[in-house]
């Protein structure tokens, strides 16, 4: 048994000691084996059901249900993966037959989920304590007018700018000053086409039409100072002046072959940067992950910064920011058990989530300032200087993500794309953008829902 191991054990048993009079309710779970069902003994069973992830992420996921059931001999926590292509028809599904797992990862914002009655609040299942060292940015979208219903894992920002050190140099260009303005970048492109083969491209940023909608949310925001509905939803506002200067800086790319016609990969992918075809990439901090593991050779003359922004102010509404955040099912039977669970892998001993950041390659940034801490002082965070600039110079510049219905998003992301192709003026776009939205808010009635999500 490692040190570290020892560590988690240790720590998970003195978490427990707040359910340790939780009586056992038998096993015989529907779904679980029948080794499961003998290692559960008469132990109470927690259901949890996770997504597929990528390796490392993976194996943390089952490591800590291992070391969780090995730590105490009350609670049994029964580990489904469920791929992520059935995820949203396999909880569908067990939610109309009132057999929801008891613990699942939740992305995004919790306030349609609670308004449905869909999560139990955390704040009395789990003591005050457990959420002090949560940041800003994480309590943000974990809490629902103050109310805990979820307890983050992580928080990933979902644009930074990948640059390649040698292209750079081989084009004049300081390999250490990346751009960060539109008009810096378009200078860099023309400096950097030249140096190009045939195939390459300056650089590869989103530009089909769901990518768009997602990922151009942050660049709305600090184009605009506002997003393309009304903050009571009663409105739609995507005819803003400042929102055609945001589709022409995507023309200009397009029209001056800086971007790819189509684009050269799925819109989470940073292949393109890796294989070489492009001296830059608009990515997700993710992409650095899939650079170490797929690509080690590019690593080295890689850059990572905060994505360009339209002025070049690079501490404002920068990008979106993904997360996952574990929440208890509603009509949960072990609603203690379940939180001893989340007390014991996200809310206490540092050394339980460490693994997790290090080995996805310090591309995640924690939801705990002394998890942070932690993974800073890590010798390996020395050999991945982008976990500094993912946790201290984008994280803090990130807004959430929506709540608004995703059809508001695919709206803009038409308009950006339609005129980005050149097929309509970029004004005839968003008054069609904004007529979508008009009748978004009134099919949804969306003024309603807003009051009843809450902040």
């Amino acid at each position: 048994m490692t040190t570290t191991t020892r560590r988690r054990l240790g720590a998970g048993t003195a978490l427990l000691a707040s359910v340790a009079l939780l009586a056992a309710c038998g096993s015989g779970t529907p779904g679980q084996s029948a080794d499961e069902d003998a290692e559960a003994g008469d132990r109470e069973v927690v259901e949890f059901w996770h997504h597929t992830f990528t390796t490392p992420e993976n194996e943390w996921y089952e490591q800590v249900v291992e070391d969780f059931n090995a730590s105490q001999d009350e609670i049994f926590v029964n580990s489904t993966v469920v791929p992520g292509d059935a995820w949203d028809e396999k909880m569908t599904a067990a939610q109309a037959a009132g057999t929801a797992p008891d613990v699942y990862p939740v992305p995004g914002r919790l306030n349609d989920g609670v308004r449905l009655g869909s999560y139990l609040a955390l704040d009395d299942l789990m003591p005050a304590e457990a959420f002090e060292q949560v940041t800003d940015s994480a309590a943000e979208i974990s809490q629902v007018d103050g109310t805990w219903y979820g307890y983050p894992l992580l928080l990933e920002p979902q644009r930074v700018l990948y640059w390649n050190k040698d292209i750079f140099a081989e084009a004049g260009l300081d390999p250490e000053t990346p751009p960060t303005s539109w008009d810096e970048l378009y200078e860099a492109c023309e400096q950097i086409q030249p140096v190009l083969s045939d195939g390459q491209f300056c650089i590869e940023t989103f530009s089909d039409q769901d990518t768009l909608a997602w990922s151009t949310v942050a660049e709305q925001m600090h184009v605009a100072g506002h997003l393309p509905i009304s903050e009571d939803w009663t409105t739609a506002e995507a005819t803003d002046p400042a929102y055609e200067e945001l589709i022409e800086h995507y023309t200009t790319l397009y029209d001056e072959g800086y971007i790819p016609r189509q684009s050269l990969a799925a819109g989470n992918s940073a292949a393109p940067f890796g294989e070489g075809e492009v001296a830059m990439i608009t990515q997700g901090s993710w992409g650095m992950s899939e650079l170490v593991a797929d690509y080690p050779e590019v690593v080295e003359s890689t850059g990572v910064a905060p994505t360009v922004t339209s002025d070049g102010n690079q501490t404002e509404t920068l990008t979106t920011v993904g997360n996952f955040k574990w929440v208890i099912d509603a009509n949960t039977e072990n609603a203690e058990a379940t939180a001893a669970f989340i007390e014991f892998a996200l809310a206490g001993d540092t050394d339980v989530l460490l693994p997790f950041f290090v080995n996805t390659q310090f591309t995640k940034a924690p939801a705990r300032e002394d998890v942070a801490e932690a993974v800073n002082a890590d010798p390996g965070a020395a050999e991945a200087p982008w976990a500094q600039v993912i946790t201290e110079d984008v994280v803090p510049y990130t807004i959430g993500e929506p709540l608004y219905p995703w059809d508001v998003n695919v709206a803009m992301g038409l308009a950006i794309q339609q005129s980005m192709m050149g097929d309509v003026a970029p004004a005839d776009a968003l008054a069609e953008a904004n007529a979508t939205i008009e009748q978004i808010i009134e099919r949804e009635d969306l003024p309603t829902n807003r009051e009843e999500l809450g902040d």
